[in-house]
């Protein structure tokens, strides 16, 4: 979720009863909500640096715990040296003050703050790497967008209202966090309704499993994964899985991702839209228009995934499209682009005329070596 998002939650679950801690426990609960982000830092490495660490370590049991004692010593080191600068000025005033909460007990308050961090960061389709260092493996949930603006209202609210009296910030916040949980529940069932859509959506233009089913699905999905096995007759196309991604307006629209062998079909879906179905329950023909992005590994694809820029990428990208164009002289460029962020909600009414900044560009000489490697298109 974005900044925004997780300071408001920690200000919600500062007026639970973990306010009970003792001062510095709301400074806690907002600094340690955002600490996981001081990834950003890895940024100024540049872009590709970025994704190499984005949601790494800082997302882990060893940030969980690295960052809360980080974030108590910060809180606890500032709200000393303002008692300090209060006793110079007004003499008495510490002694009048609510009493610090220990260092122990900021460093557990720090480590719900951080804990709901990452829980929030889980159900969305970019992910985290939940167990990094120990495996730099991402792991997503595909219920909510990055930015949510029913939680922004919602938490938002419950503050401003809750600001009057202790007994309506207690009331508020546990109304507002049972609230924050129905969104959530909401987003996971209408989750289920968009992959429930999928066959139907596509109609005949979905090709077969290249595998048989695995049973249930897991809830969780994780990569990076292996790259596809080119099949036998070009011609011959198979599904490799579908996921349904959700949008920023609605929890009802979702962005349906078809993967098959050579290519990655795209369609916009609203689940209660009953103008998609006829009488008998199938979508017009009109109605199945999807983005179509090539996926063909070619030698060149090879190559590229191989190079430094192309293994952090490809680390990052759950759905890795790969281009290649080549030129009379034998040079030859290759794109990955993750196609989980391409297009606008407009997808299906016009063709995508914009930066695409989850694209990897490699390219190549005539004798095969790398010229460049660039992160943005």
């Amino acid at each position: 979720m974005d900044n925004f998002t997780h300071s408001l939650f920690g200000a919600t679950l500062a007026r639970t009863r973990l306010a009970h801690a003792g001062r510095g426990t709301t400074a806690t609960l907002i600094l340690a909500s955002n600490a996981p982000d001081i990834d950003i830092l890895a940024s100024a490495g540049g872009g590709l640096k970025y994704l190499e660490w984005h949601r790494g370590m800082t997302h882990g049991p060893l940030g969980l715990f690295g960052l809360a004692i980080l974030s108590a010593a910060i809180v606890r080191a500032c709200l000393k040296m303002w008692d300090r600068h209060l006793e110079d000025v007004m003499p008495g005033r510490r002694d009048a003050a609510e009493a610090l909460a220990p260092f122990p007990v900021l460093v557990a308050v720090a480590c719900v703050g951080i804990a709901f961090h990452v829980l929030m960061d889980l159900p969305t389709s970019y992910g985290i790497r939940f167990f990094s260092p120990f495996t730099w493996r991402w792991y997503a949930v595909d219920w909510m967008p990055i930015i949510d603006i029913y939680l922004w209202i919602a938490l938002g609210s419950g503050l401003y209202i809750g600001r009057l009296s202790q007994e309506a910030r207690r009331r508020n916040a546990t109304i507002v966090l049972t609230f924050v949980a129905a969104v959530y529940g909401v987003r996971a069932f209408m989750h289920r309704e968009a992959i429930d859509l999928a066959p139907q959506l596509f109609g005949q233009t979905l090709p077969a499993p290249c595998d048989a089913p695995a049973g249930v699905e897991p809830i969780v999905d994780s990569w990076p994964k292996a790259p596809p096995s080119p099949p036998a007759d070009p011609a011959h196309r198979c599904l490799v899985e579908i996921a349904a991604l959700p949008t920023f307006m609605s929890p009802f629209d979702w962005r349906i991702v078809a993967q098959t062998s050579n290519s990655y079909e795209i369609h916009d879906v609203n689940v209660l839209d009953q103008r998609l179905r006829n009488s008998n329950g199938e979508l017009h023909s009109s109605q199945r228009l999807s983005l179509r992005y090539p996926n063909i590994w070619t030698p060149e694809v090879m190559r590229a995934a191989s190079t430094p820029g192309g293994r952090v990428f490809l680390g990052f990208s759950r759905f890795p499209a790969a281009r290649t164009a080549r030129d009379s002289s034998g040079a030859a460029v290759v794109r990955f682009t993750d196609v989980r962020f391409v297009g606008g909600p407009a997808l299906n009414d016009q063709p995508i005329r914009r930066v695409q900044p989850f694209t990897l560009t490699v390219r190549f000489d005539a004798t095969g070596n790398v010229v460049s490697e660039k992160l943005g298109q």
